[in-house]
């Protein structure tokens, strides 16, 4: 049971993480690289970030 938990969270951590990239590829943010490096770097953490501060 614990490993069906920790493999649908890394599944929707994932998700998050290619998601967050997605959108800040295609948006117009002029910060742009910089959260792609800083999501690629600490993704979940950074995708959270992006979520919060860097979307507009």
């Amino acid at each position: 049971m614990a490993d069906m938990t920790y493999n649908l969270l890394g599944l929707l951590v994932l998700i998050l993480w290619i998601f967050a990239i997605v959108d800040c590829a295609k948006s117009n943010n002029p910060n742009k690289v910089v959260w792609i490096i800083v999501i690629l770097l600490v993704p979940l953490l950074g995708s959270i970030l992006y979520f919060l501060f860097g979307r507009k």
